[in-house]
């Protein structure tokens, strides 16, 4: 390969500044086109980690199963009768379904009066077994969550999400062994949940206390029913396709219909993280066509303006190839004020897009929970790659317009 001299570079920067507007304006529509590519891609990625922040330890294989009013009679039983799971339903799923990994019971209460001394917050009590934690896992950052000790006596201990803890705890001391009431009911704290995300059952995980399924059963009189049922899915086993032996498995042991689609609640988190990938992978691939699409329209601006830039210099080809220039050195010339235009305004485009990104990072990411809207170093490198290749498709037409020039129809010409 020749060695390039620093007269063509020379050169190349006279012709570029030589009409300053008109370069500017050119090189604005590339700037435009990498700048929005950029963006997108860095803005969708730092969207979506944000939006996973808030379902943060949560399973995507989960699913939740509750009570309604029946809509159809059945067995005796009249239609628009309210029916109650209880706690041996526990048992008939993990018997009788075999894609079940985990099951759990739970029961809540909302709007509970949580005080300590002088301190009060509103928040939802909740009763939990430990296989809970498989399903919502907390982020315990003093003292423990509940075990199986608990359950099985009865314990009045409980685990406080992390604003209870913020708010009663305002000195921000250890509250493990320290007791709150709740409804005129002493519970002796054992540990404090930090989970923030958003994606939570039966109420917010920071505003929430969680007590023994078994001490909230008998606390306040529940008997054996419970609110709802939360299960996950084993390995090569689907929600959807579990949730339906759950489904029919309850029908049958409380005499419900089973066609009856008003009678049982479903919730179905897999198939809503599935719909929440989708709808990012749609707005990465629209980034990319928005993206490309101005950086393409920019090329488009270069290439005509290369054009006209060859027909200004008709005369000046013609010259250079009268005094022994190769077609292979007009070529190479064009080419390169193409590719230096098209990299330089790129480059730009790409520096003000990382730019405002890492603003916008730092602007949004929380400890422990950052949002990614940096590009990553290889995702800039293939933007740098594909100005190169714009920058070198876009002078491809004027350089062979440039080759084509003749030096006598040049000179003639002048």
């Amino acid at each position: 390969m020749r060695r390039v001299d620093f007269d063509t570079w020379e050169e190349i920067l006279l012709t570029i500044t030589r009409n300053k507007t008109r370069s500017v304006l050119t090189a604005f529509g590339i700037f435009w086109g990498i700048f929005m590519l950029v963006a997108l891609m860095g803005g969708a990625q730092g969207m979506q980690d944000m939006l996973s922040r808030q379902f943060q330890g949560f399973a995507t294989n989960s699913g939740f199963m509750a009570t309604n009013k029946t809509s159809k009679a059945y067995k005796g039983f009249q239609q628009g009768r309210w029916w109650n799971m209880e706690n041996q339903d526990v048992e008939r799923i993990r018997n009788s379904v075999p894609g079940i990994d985990v099951v759990t019971a739970t029961i809540a209460q909302w709007g509970v009066n949580i005080v300590r001394e002088e301190y009060t917050l509103s928040g939802t009590l909740k009763g939990l077994y430990p296989e809970y934690d498989k399903i919502e896992e907390p982020i315990i950052r003093m003292g423990r969550s509940l075990n199986e000790t608990d359950i099985r006596d009865r314990r009045k201990v409980c685990v406080i999400g992390k604003r209870i803890y913020e708010t009663l705890f305002p000195k921000k001391d250890n509250p493990c062994g320290q007791f709150i009431e709740i409804n005129g009911i002493y519970y002796r704290v054992v540990g404090v949940n930090e989970a923030t995300g958003n994606m939570s059952v039966n109420g917010q995980s920071e505003t929430s206390v969680v007590i023994p399924f078994t001490t909230m059963q008998q606390n306040y009189n529940r008997g054996k029913q419970i609110d709802m049922l939360g299960y996950t899915a084993k390995k090569g086993y689907s929600i959807s396709q579990v949730e339906k032996d759950v489904e029919r498995t309850i029908k049958l042991a409380h005499a419900i219909h089973p066609d009856d689609e008003q009678a049982v609640i479903r919730v179905n988190a897999e198939a809503m993280f599935s719909m929440m990938d989708n709808l990012f992978t749609g707005i990465r691939m629209l980034g990319w066509l928005v993206g490309l699409g101005t950086l393409l329209a920019g090329a488009i601006g270069v290439s005509n303006i290369m054009m006209i830039t060859v027909k200004e210099r008709t005369t000046e080809i013609g010259i250079r190839r009268a005094i022994g220039a190769r077609p292979d050195d007009i070529l190479q010339q064009i080419l390169l004020e193409s590719m230096v235009l098209t990299t330089l305004a790129g480059m730009a485009g790409i520096s003000f897009a990382v730019f405002l990104l890492n603003i916008v990072e730092t602007a949004t990411s929380e400890p422990g929970l950052p949002a990614h809207f940096l590009i990553s170093f290889w995702q800039a490198v293939g933007a740098c790659i594909l100005l190169v290749v714009l920058g070198l498709l876009a002078g491809l037409i004027p350089a062979y317009r440039a080759m084509a020039i003749k030096p006598i129809e040049a000179i003639r010409d002048e």
